[in-house]
Protein backbone atom coordinates (compact mmCIF):
# COMPACT_ATOMS: atom_id res chain seq x y z
CA UNK A 1 0.00 0.00 0.00
CA UNK A 2 1.43 3.11 -1.12
CA UNK A 3 0.76 6.15 1.81
CA UNK A 4 1.80 9.94 1.75
CA UNK A 5 2.80 12.33 4.55
CA UNK A 6 -0.77 12.15 6.62
CA UNK A 7 -2.15 15.62 5.90
CA UNK A 8 -5.08 18.00 7.41
CA UNK A 9 -8.08 17.32 4.48
CA UNK A 10 -10.07 19.74 6.22
CA UNK A 11 -8.18 22.49 5.41
CA UNK A 12 -9.07 26.35 6.91
CA UNK A 13 -10.21 28.92 4.48
CA UNK A 14 -6.84 31.13 5.62
CA UNK A 15 -5.10 28.28 5.10
CA UNK A 16 -6.38 27.45 1.69
CA UNK A 17 -6.16 31.25 0.24
CA UNK A 18 -1.81 31.08 2.33
CA UNK A 19 -1.28 28.72 -0.12
CA UNK A 20 -2.16 30.36 -3.18
CA UNK A 21 -0.58 33.86 -2.00
CA UNK A 22 -2.58 35.61 -0.26
CA UNK A 23 -6.35 36.28 0.56
CA UNK A 24 -9.30 38.60 -0.35
CA UNK A 25 -8.23 38.41 -3.64
CA UNK A 26 -10.86 37.89 -6.35
CA UNK A 27 -10.75 35.48 -9.14
CA UNK A 28 -11.37 36.31 -12.54
CA UNK A 29 -15.34 35.23 -14.00
CA UNK A 30 -13.44 35.34 -17.69
CA UNK A 31 -14.85 32.45 -19.35
CA UNK A 32 -11.52 30.22 -19.88
CA UNK A 33 -7.92 31.05 -19.31
CA UNK A 34 -6.18 30.78 -15.90
CA UNK A 35 -7.59 31.65 -12.84
CA UNK A 36 -5.70 33.81 -10.53
CA UNK A 37 -6.28 34.07 -6.67
CA UNK A 38 -9.12 32.41 -5.82
CA UNK A 39 -12.38 33.53 -3.97
CA UNK A 40 -13.64 30.70 -2.02
CA UNK A 41 -16.83 32.02 -2.34
CA UNK A 42 -17.49 31.13 -5.29
CA UNK A 43 -19.53 28.39 -4.69
CA UNK A 44 -22.60 26.52 -4.32
CA UNK A 45 -23.88 25.05 -0.78
CA UNK A 46 -24.93 21.33 -0.70
CA UNK A 47 -28.58 20.82 -0.02
CA UNK A 48 -30.00 17.68 2.40
CA UNK A 49 -33.97 17.61 1.62
CA UNK A 50 -36.18 16.91 4.05
CA UNK A 51 -37.54 13.07 4.55
CA UNK A 52 -40.98 14.25 3.98
CA UNK A 53 -39.70 16.01 0.43
CA UNK A 54 -37.96 13.22 -0.56
CA UNK A 55 -40.90 10.78 0.02
CA UNK A 56 -43.02 13.27 -1.34
CA UNK A 57 -40.87 13.32 -4.95
CA UNK A 58 -40.42 9.62 -5.10
CA UNK A 59 -44.12 8.97 -4.55
CA UNK A 60 -44.66 11.05 -8.17
CA UNK A 61 -43.07 7.29 -9.61
CA UNK A 62 -46.18 4.84 -9.57
CA UNK A 63 -45.28 1.45 -8.66
CA UNK A 64 -45.03 -1.28 -11.68
CA UNK A 65 -47.78 -3.90 -11.75
CA UNK A 66 -46.21 -7.22 -11.14
CA UNK A 67 -45.70 -9.47 -14.06
CA UNK A 68 -49.60 -11.52 -15.43
CA UNK A 69 -47.79 -13.39 -18.26
CA UNK A 70 -48.41 -17.38 -17.37
CA UNK A 71 -46.12 -20.03 -18.71
CA UNK A 72 -48.00 -20.51 -21.46
CA UNK A 73 -48.09 -17.26 -22.38
CA UNK A 74 -44.06 -17.10 -22.72
CA UNK A 75 -42.16 -18.03 -25.19
CA UNK A 76 -38.17 -18.53 -24.78
CA UNK A 77 -35.21 -17.23 -26.45
CA UNK A 78 -31.90 -19.43 -25.87
CA UNK A 79 -28.73 -17.98 -27.22
CA UNK A 80 -25.82 -20.17 -27.70
CA UNK A 81 -23.19 -19.79 -24.69
CA UNK A 82 -21.00 -16.56 -25.55
CA UNK A 83 -17.51 -17.58 -27.08
CA UNK A 84 -14.76 -15.89 -24.81
CA UNK A 85 -14.64 -12.20 -25.32
CA UNK A 86 -11.74 -10.08 -23.85
CA UNK A 87 -13.10 -6.60 -23.53
CA UNK A 88 -12.02 -3.73 -25.39
CA UNK A 89 -10.64 -1.90 -22.13
CA UNK A 90 -10.31 -3.32 -18.46
CA UNK A 91 -8.93 0.14 -17.58
CA UNK A 92 -5.60 -0.29 -18.01
CA UNK A 93 -2.91 1.49 -16.12
CA UNK A 94 -2.32 4.84 -18.64
CA UNK A 95 -5.48 4.69 -20.21
CA UNK A 96 -7.28 7.78 -20.44
CA UNK A 97 -10.95 8.41 -21.31
CA UNK A 98 -11.85 5.00 -21.02
CA UNK A 99 -14.97 3.13 -18.85
CA UNK A 100 -14.93 -0.03 -17.45
CA UNK A 101 -16.67 -2.42 -19.89
CA UNK A 102 -18.87 -5.27 -18.13
CA UNK A 103 -20.75 -5.82 -20.91
CA UNK A 104 -20.78 -7.09 -24.72
CA UNK A 105 -23.16 -6.88 -27.31
CA UNK A 106 -24.95 -10.21 -28.82
CA UNK A 107 -27.21 -10.47 -31.88
CA UNK A 108 -30.76 -12.25 -31.86
CA UNK A 109 -31.57 -13.43 -34.71
CA UNK A 110 -34.99 -14.85 -33.74
CA UNK A 111 -36.35 -11.30 -32.81
CA UNK A 112 -34.50 -9.49 -35.08
CA UNK A 113 -37.33 -7.84 -37.05
CA UNK A 114 -40.88 -6.95 -36.20
CA UNK A 115 -42.05 -9.72 -38.36
CA UNK A 116 -39.92 -12.22 -36.51
CA UNK A 117 -41.03 -11.33 -32.72
CA UNK A 118 -44.48 -10.98 -33.97
CA UNK A 119 -44.55 -14.82 -34.86
CA UNK A 120 -43.14 -15.70 -31.10
CA UNK A 121 -45.72 -13.56 -29.35
CA UNK A 122 -48.36 -15.86 -27.99
CA UNK A 123 -51.22 -13.64 -26.91
CA UNK A 124 -53.50 -14.95 -23.51
CA UNK A 125 -56.52 -12.99 -21.95
CA UNK A 126 -55.85 -12.25 -18.33
CA UNK A 127 -58.08 -11.56 -15.18
CA UNK A 128 -58.15 -8.02 -15.63
CA UNK A 129 -59.53 -7.89 -19.12
CA UNK A 130 -56.12 -7.29 -20.56
CA UNK A 131 -53.82 -9.30 -23.30
CA UNK A 132 -50.48 -10.53 -22.57
CA UNK A 133 -47.81 -12.07 -24.24
CA UNK A 134 -43.99 -12.39 -22.57
CA UNK A 135 -40.06 -13.53 -24.45
CA UNK A 136 -38.20 -14.59 -22.03
CA UNK A 137 -34.14 -14.20 -22.99
CA UNK A 138 -31.55 -16.37 -21.55
CA UNK A 139 -28.15 -16.09 -22.50
CA UNK A 140 -26.21 -18.82 -20.79
CA UNK A 141 -23.02 -17.43 -18.16
CA UNK A 142 -24.81 -13.66 -18.36
CA UNK A 143 -24.28 -12.24 -14.95
CA UNK A 144 -26.92 -10.00 -16.22
CA UNK A 145 -29.03 -9.29 -19.27
CA UNK A 146 -30.25 -5.78 -20.72
CA UNK A 147 -32.38 -5.85 -23.76
CA UNK A 148 -32.81 -3.64 -26.65
CA UNK A 149 -36.42 -3.46 -27.59
CA UNK A 150 -37.03 -1.76 -31.26
CA UNK A 151 -40.21 -0.21 -30.15
CA UNK A 152 -41.92 1.23 -33.41
CA UNK A 153 -45.64 1.47 -32.03
CA UNK A 154 -47.70 0.75 -29.59
CA UNK A 155 -51.25 0.39 -28.77
CA UNK A 156 -52.59 3.13 -26.41
CA UNK A 157 -53.02 1.68 -23.04
CA UNK A 158 -49.72 -0.89 -23.78
CA UNK A 159 -47.01 -1.34 -20.99
CA UNK A 160 -44.05 -3.35 -21.71
CA UNK A 161 -42.62 -4.73 -18.13
CA UNK A 162 -39.21 -6.47 -17.38
CA UNK A 163 -38.38 -8.72 -14.68
CA UNK A 164 -35.76 -11.72 -14.01
CA UNK A 165 -36.24 -14.50 -11.55
CA UNK A 166 -39.12 -12.38 -9.12
CA UNK A 167 -42.05 -11.23 -11.48
CA UNK A 168 -43.56 -9.26 -8.69
CA UNK A 169 -40.52 -6.82 -9.13
CA UNK A 170 -41.11 -6.00 -12.64
CA UNK A 171 -39.57 -2.82 -14.07
CA UNK A 172 -42.60 -1.20 -16.18
CA UNK A 173 -43.45 1.55 -18.93
CA UNK A 174 -46.04 2.65 -20.63
CA UNK A 175 -46.57 2.94 -24.06
CA UNK A 176 -46.33 7.04 -23.49
CA UNK A 177 -43.18 7.07 -21.50
CA UNK A 178 -41.66 4.44 -24.24
CA UNK A 179 -42.29 7.69 -26.79
CA UNK A 180 -41.11 10.11 -24.50
CA UNK A 181 -37.69 8.66 -24.53
CA UNK A 182 -37.56 8.20 -28.35
CA UNK A 183 -38.56 11.25 -28.86
CA UNK A 184 -35.85 13.23 -26.47
CA UNK A 185 -33.28 10.95 -28.53
CA UNK A 186 -34.43 11.82 -31.81
CA UNK A 187 -34.62 15.76 -31.24
CA UNK A 188 -30.93 14.99 -30.31
CA UNK A 189 -30.02 13.84 -33.91
CA UNK A 190 -30.63 10.37 -33.38
CA UNK A 191 -31.48 8.25 -36.53
CA UNK A 192 -35.09 6.61 -36.27
CA UNK A 193 -33.96 3.09 -35.28
CA UNK A 194 -30.94 4.08 -32.73
CA UNK A 195 -34.03 6.56 -30.82
CA UNK A 196 -36.69 3.87 -31.14
CA UNK A 197 -34.43 1.11 -29.04
CA UNK A 198 -35.12 1.08 -25.07
CA UNK A 199 -32.63 -0.97 -23.21
CA UNK A 200 -33.78 -2.48 -20.46
CA UNK A 201 -32.51 -2.94 -16.84
CA UNK A 202 -30.97 -6.17 -15.86
CA UNK A 203 -31.78 -8.82 -12.78
CA UNK A 204 -28.42 -9.64 -12.23
CA UNK A 205 -29.01 -13.22 -14.16
CA UNK A 206 -28.69 -14.99 -17.39
CA UNK A 207 -32.46 -14.18 -18.18
CA UNK A 208 -34.34 -11.65 -18.64
CA UNK A 209 -38.07 -11.50 -19.60
CA UNK A 210 -39.85 -8.86 -21.70
CA UNK A 211 -43.52 -9.19 -20.84
CA UNK A 212 -46.45 -7.11 -23.41
CA UNK A 213 -49.64 -6.18 -21.97
CA UNK A 214 -52.26 -4.38 -24.19
CA UNK A 215 -56.32 -3.26 -23.07
CA UNK A 216 -58.56 -5.82 -24.33
CA UNK A 217 -59.93 -4.25 -27.38
CA UNK A 218 -56.50 -4.11 -28.85
CA UNK A 219 -55.21 -5.77 -32.03
CA UNK A 220 -52.12 -7.49 -31.10
CA UNK A 221 -51.26 -6.44 -34.54
CA UNK A 222 -51.05 -2.88 -33.34
CA UNK A 223 -47.41 -4.24 -31.04
CA UNK A 224 -44.72 -3.89 -33.73
CA UNK A 225 -41.31 -4.11 -31.88
CA UNK A 226 -38.44 -6.19 -31.96
CA UNK A 227 -35.40 -7.43 -29.69
CA UNK A 228 -32.48 -7.40 -32.22
CA UNK A 229 -29.61 -7.35 -29.70
CA UNK A 230 -28.72 -7.74 -26.04
CA UNK A 231 -26.11 -6.51 -23.56
CA UNK A 232 -24.37 -9.76 -21.97
CA UNK A 233 -23.34 -8.53 -18.64
CA UNK A 234 -19.42 -10.39 -17.94
CA UNK A 235 -19.13 -9.13 -14.56
CA UNK A 236 -22.09 -8.81 -11.98
CA UNK A 237 -22.23 -6.51 -8.73
CA UNK A 238 -21.49 -9.34 -6.43
CA UNK A 239 -18.12 -9.97 -8.84
CA UNK A 240 -17.28 -5.99 -8.25
CA UNK A 241 -17.90 -5.77 -4.82
CA UNK A 242 -15.76 -9.01 -4.04
CA UNK A 243 -12.83 -7.16 -6.37
CA UNK A 244 -13.22 -4.38 -4.04
CA UNK A 245 -12.82 -6.42 -0.80
CA UNK A 246 -9.64 -8.19 -2.45
CA UNK A 247 -8.20 -4.45 -2.95
CA UNK A 248 -9.54 -2.58 0.16
CA UNK A 249 -7.62 -5.56 2.03
CA UNK A 250 -4.77 -5.18 -0.12
CA UNK A 251 -4.27 -2.12 1.69
CA UNK A 252 -5.14 -0.22 -2.06
CA UNK A 253 -8.71 1.05 -2.17
CA UNK A 254 -10.03 2.83 1.22
CA UNK A 255 -13.37 1.84 2.24
CA UNK A 256 -15.78 5.04 2.22
CA UNK A 257 -17.17 4.03 5.40
CA UNK A 258 -14.09 4.40 6.99
CA UNK A 259 -14.32 8.14 6.93
CA UNK A 260 -17.52 9.23 8.56
CA UNK A 261 -16.75 12.49 8.14
CA UNK A 262 -17.09 11.90 3.80
CA UNK A 263 -20.50 10.13 4.54
CA UNK A 264 -22.08 13.99 3.17
CA UNK A 265 -20.67 13.32 -0.06
CA UNK A 266 -20.93 9.82 -0.40
CA UNK A 267 -24.47 10.04 0.02
CA UNK A 268 -24.37 12.19 -3.31
CA UNK A 269 -22.28 9.95 -5.71
CA UNK A 270 -24.08 6.73 -7.70
CA UNK A 271 -22.37 3.88 -10.04
CA UNK A 272 -23.64 4.10 -13.36
CA UNK A 273 -24.28 1.31 -15.52
CA UNK A 274 -25.27 2.35 -19.03
CA UNK A 275 -25.11 0.52 -23.02
CA UNK A 276 -23.47 2.55 -25.67
CA UNK A 277 -24.68 2.89 -28.95
CA UNK A 278 -22.97 -0.12 -30.13
CA UNK A 279 -24.85 -2.21 -27.17
CA UNK A 280 -21.50 -3.09 -25.43
CA UNK A 281 -22.27 -2.52 -21.46
CA UNK A 282 -19.72 -0.19 -18.70
CA UNK A 283 -19.69 1.34 -15.11
CA UNK A 284 -18.98 5.00 -14.69
CA UNK A 285 -19.16 6.82 -11.92
CA UNK A 286 -21.55 9.96 -11.47
CA UNK A 287 -22.56 12.77 -8.54
CA UNK A 288 -25.71 14.81 -8.11
CA UNK A 289 -25.55 18.09 -7.84
CA UNK A 290 -27.32 21.14 -6.40
CA UNK A 291 -28.58 24.87 -7.71
CA UNK A 292 -28.09 28.02 -5.88
CA UNK A 293 -32.20 27.89 -5.44
CA UNK A 294 -31.80 24.45 -3.90
CA UNK A 295 -35.00 23.31 -6.40
CA UNK A 296 -34.25 19.50 -6.03
CA UNK A 297 -33.96 19.48 -9.53
CA UNK A 298 -31.79 15.60 -10.31
CA UNK A 299 -28.68 17.24 -11.85
CA UNK A 300 -25.98 15.35 -12.54
CA UNK A 301 -22.31 15.43 -13.35
CA UNK A 302 -20.21 12.78 -15.06
CA UNK A 303 -17.59 12.22 -17.92
CA UNK A 304 -18.62 12.98 -21.51
CA UNK A 305 -16.70 9.49 -22.69
CA UNK A 306 -19.00 7.65 -20.36
CA UNK A 307 -22.22 9.82 -21.74
CA UNK A 308 -20.73 10.52 -24.56
CA UNK A 309 -24.74 11.27 -26.36
CA UNK A 310 -28.50 11.52 -25.47
CA UNK A 311 -29.15 7.65 -26.64
CA UNK A 312 -26.69 6.75 -24.21
CA UNK A 313 -28.36 9.41 -21.23
CA UNK A 314 -31.45 7.37 -21.65
CA UNK A 315 -30.04 3.47 -21.19
CA UNK A 316 -28.61 5.21 -17.31
CA UNK A 317 -29.02 3.12 -14.44
CA UNK A 318 -27.94 4.41 -11.30
CA UNK A 319 -26.92 2.98 -7.84
CA UNK A 320 -27.30 5.03 -4.84
CA UNK A 321 -25.96 4.77 -1.20
CA UNK A 322 -24.02 1.94 -2.67
CA UNK A 323 -21.36 1.49 -0.33
CA UNK A 324 -20.85 -1.54 2.63
CA UNK A 325 -23.09 -1.38 5.40
CA UNK A 326 -19.95 -0.28 7.88
CA UNK A 327 -16.06 -0.09 7.94
CA UNK A 328 -14.47 -2.62 5.61
CA UNK A 329 -17.96 -4.72 6.02
CA UNK A 330 -17.84 -7.13 3.09
CA UNK A 331 -22.38 -6.53 3.06
CA UNK A 332 -23.78 -3.79 0.77
CA UNK A 333 -25.65 -1.08 2.52
CA UNK A 334 -29.22 -2.44 2.88
CA UNK A 335 -30.48 1.10 1.96
CA UNK A 336 -28.75 1.00 -1.15
CA UNK A 337 -31.49 2.27 -4.07
CA UNK A 338 -31.35 1.98 -8.15
CA UNK A 339 -33.14 4.13 -10.41
CA UNK A 340 -33.52 3.31 -14.38
CA UNK A 341 -35.52 6.11 -15.94
CA UNK A 342 -32.30 7.06 -17.94
CA UNK A 343 -31.57 10.79 -18.17
CA UNK A 344 -31.55 13.91 -20.42
CA UNK A 345 -27.95 15.03 -21.43
CA UNK A 346 -28.04 19.21 -21.34
CA UNK A 347 -24.35 19.44 -21.74
CA UNK A 348 -21.29 17.48 -23.21
CA UNK A 349 -17.93 18.97 -23.54
CA UNK A 350 -14.72 17.38 -24.95
CA UNK A 351 -12.51 19.85 -23.23
CA UNK A 352 -13.10 19.02 -19.89
CA UNK A 353 -14.82 15.82 -20.45
CA UNK A 354 -18.10 16.96 -18.75
CA UNK A 355 -21.33 15.22 -19.28
CA UNK A 356 -24.36 17.15 -17.58
CA UNK A 357 -27.45 15.95 -17.54
CA UNK A 358 -31.00 15.82 -15.07
CA UNK A 359 -32.12 12.70 -14.15
CA UNK A 360 -35.52 11.62 -15.45
CA UNK A 361 -36.61 9.73 -11.88
CA UNK A 362 -36.53 11.71 -8.72
CA UNK A 363 -33.34 11.28 -6.90
CA UNK A 364 -34.17 8.59 -3.97
CA UNK A 365 -34.78 9.37 -0.27
CA UNK A 366 -31.61 9.92 1.50
CA UNK A 367 -29.05 11.76 -0.60
CA UNK A 368 -27.32 14.99 -0.62
CA UNK A 369 -27.08 17.55 -3.35
CA UNK A 370 -23.81 17.97 -3.59
CA UNK A 371 -22.04 21.53 -3.45
CA UNK A 372 -19.89 22.98 -6.37
CA UNK A 373 -16.93 25.38 -6.33
CA UNK A 374 -16.49 27.49 -9.32
CA UNK A 375 -13.38 29.17 -8.50
CA UNK A 376 -9.82 28.19 -8.89
CA UNK A 377 -7.95 25.22 -7.26
CA UNK A 378 -4.27 26.57 -6.21
CA UNK A 379 -1.66 23.78 -7.06
CA UNK A 380 -0.81 21.84 -3.38
CA UNK A 381 -4.54 21.84 -2.64
CA UNK A 382 -5.80 18.69 -0.78
CA UNK A 383 -9.07 17.44 -2.57
CA UNK A 384 -10.84 13.69 -1.94
CA UNK A 385 -12.52 11.77 -4.93
CA UNK A 386 -15.63 9.45 -3.97
CA UNK A 387 -15.98 6.80 -6.49
CA UNK A 388 -17.01 3.16 -7.35
CA UNK A 389 -13.67 1.59 -8.71
CA UNK A 390 -14.69 -1.36 -10.66
CA UNK A 391 -18.16 -0.65 -10.46
CA UNK A 392 -17.52 -2.07 -6.51
CA UNK A 393 -18.75 -0.32 -3.51
CA UNK A 394 -18.03 2.61 -2.71
CA UNK A 395 -14.21 3.82 -2.15
CA UNK A 396 -12.54 7.13 -1.12
CA UNK A 397 -9.01 8.52 -2.66
CA UNK A 398 -7.34 11.59 -0.87
CA UNK A 399 -4.77 13.52 -2.33
CA UNK A 400 -3.55 16.87 -3.86
CA UNK A 401 -2.96 18.89 -7.24
CA UNK A 402 0.00 18.75 -8.76
CA UNK A 403 -0.31 20.32 -11.61
CA UNK A 404 -2.21 22.09 -14.58
CA UNK A 405 -3.05 19.83 -17.69
CA UNK A 406 -4.31 19.70 -20.69
CA UNK A 407 -5.34 16.22 -22.36
CA UNK A 408 -6.60 14.58 -25.44
CA UNK A 409 -7.98 10.67 -25.66
CA UNK A 410 -4.58 9.31 -25.29
CA UNK A 411 -2.27 11.75 -23.19
CA UNK A 412 -2.04 14.30 -20.81
CA UNK A 413 0.78 17.20 -21.06
CA UNK A 414 1.56 19.31 -18.34
CA UNK A 415 1.26 23.10 -18.61
CA UNK A 416 2.46 26.31 -17.48
CA UNK A 417 0.32 28.51 -14.65
CA UNK A 418 -3.30 27.50 -14.39
CA UNK A 419 -3.77 27.59 -18.27
CA UNK A 420 -4.86 23.35 -18.62
CA UNK A 421 -8.08 22.16 -18.68
CA UNK A 422 -7.55 19.90 -16.23
CA UNK A 423 -6.41 19.11 -12.49
CA UNK A 424 -3.33 16.35 -12.16
CA UNK A 425 -3.76 14.88 -9.04
CA UNK A 426 -1.66 12.16 -6.99
CA UNK A 427 -2.73 9.89 -4.33
CA UNK A 428 -1.95 9.87 -1.01
CA UNK A 429 -4.16 7.49 0.53
CA UNK A 430 -5.87 5.21 -2.01
CA UNK A 431 -6.23 5.22 -5.75
CA UNK A 432 -8.70 4.58 -8.86
CA UNK A 433 -9.71 2.07 -10.84
CA UNK A 434 -11.87 1.31 -14.02
CA UNK A 435 -15.61 2.59 -13.04
CA UNK A 436 -14.07 5.41 -11.33
CA UNK A 437 -14.30 7.01 -14.27
CA UNK A 438 -16.62 10.44 -14.21
CA UNK A 439 -16.23 10.85 -10.33
CA UNK A 440 -16.26 13.98 -8.31
CA UNK A 441 -13.29 16.06 -6.62
CA UNK A 442 -13.69 17.42 -3.69
CA UNK A 443 -12.36 20.64 -2.42
CA UNK A 444 -12.85 21.58 1.45
CA UNK A 445 -13.86 25.24 1.82
CA UNK A 446 -13.96 25.73 5.89
CA UNK A 447 -15.82 22.54 7.20
CA UNK A 448 -17.62 21.87 4.17
CA UNK A 449 -16.60 20.26 0.58
CA UNK A 450 -17.39 21.22 -2.85
CA UNK A 451 -17.25 19.57 -6.08
CA UNK A 452 -14.56 20.87 -8.32
CA UNK A 453 -14.10 18.23 -11.60
CA UNK A 454 -14.77 15.10 -12.70
CA UNK A 455 -12.31 11.91 -13.52
CA UNK A 456 -10.92 11.68 -17.11
CA UNK A 457 -8.41 9.18 -16.45
CA UNK A 458 -4.86 8.70 -15.74
CA UNK A 459 -2.54 6.19 -14.86
CA UNK A 460 -3.11 5.65 -11.15
CA UNK A 461 -4.49 2.37 -10.22
CA UNK A 462 -3.54 -0.47 -7.28
CA UNK A 463 -0.80 -1.52 -9.51
CA UNK A 464 0.61 1.75 -9.87
CA UNK A 465 -0.61 4.14 -6.96
CA UNK A 466 1.95 6.43 -7.09
CA UNK A 467 0.19 7.32 -10.84
CA UNK A 468 -1.57 10.59 -11.99
CA UNK A 469 -5.24 11.09 -12.65
CA UNK A 470 -6.57 13.93 -14.42
CA UNK A 471 -9.44 15.27 -13.40
CA UNK A 472 -11.91 18.06 -16.15
CA UNK A 473 -11.88 21.48 -14.14
CA UNK A 474 -15.67 22.01 -13.08
CA UNK A 475 -15.08 25.81 -13.01
CA UNK A 476 -14.13 25.51 -17.03
CA UNK A 477 -17.51 23.90 -17.60
CA UNK A 478 -19.78 25.94 -15.14
CA UNK A 479 -18.41 29.14 -16.91
CA UNK A 480 -18.52 27.67 -20.59
CA UNK A 481 -22.54 26.38 -20.03
CA UNK A 482 -23.54 23.98 -16.80
CA UNK A 483 -24.24 28.04 -14.82
CA UNK A 484 -27.52 28.63 -16.70
CA UNK A 485 -28.91 25.52 -14.92
CA UNK A 486 -26.97 26.06 -11.39
CA UNK A 487 -27.36 29.56 -11.33
CA UNK A 488 -29.43 30.97 -13.87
Amino acid sequence: MFVGKTMGWALPVAALLAACGGGGGGGTDADGGGLAIPTWSQRIEPFEPKAATALKSAAQTPAASPAVASAAATRVIALAPLRRVTPRSAAAPGSMGVPRQIGTARDVPETADVAGTAALLQWQPTVRGTQVAALRFESPGARGVRLGVLVQALPPGAVLRFYGAAPEDAVQLSAEQLQAVAERNASSGAAERQARTYWSPDFGAAQTTLEVEIPAGAAPAAVRLAVPRLSHYTLSAADAEAAFTTKAAAGCMVDVSCHPDYLEQSRSVARMLFVAEDGDAYYCTGTLLNDMASSGTPYFLSARHCITSQTVASTLVTDWLYRSASCNSTVENPASRRLTGGARLLYASASTDTAFMRLNDPAPAGIVYAGSYYGGVPIGTALASLHHPDGGLQSISLGSVLRYSNCGDESCSATSGETGNYLALTWQQGSTEGGSSGSGVFVAIGARRYLAGQLHGGSASCARPDGTDYYGRFDLSYRAALRQWLNP
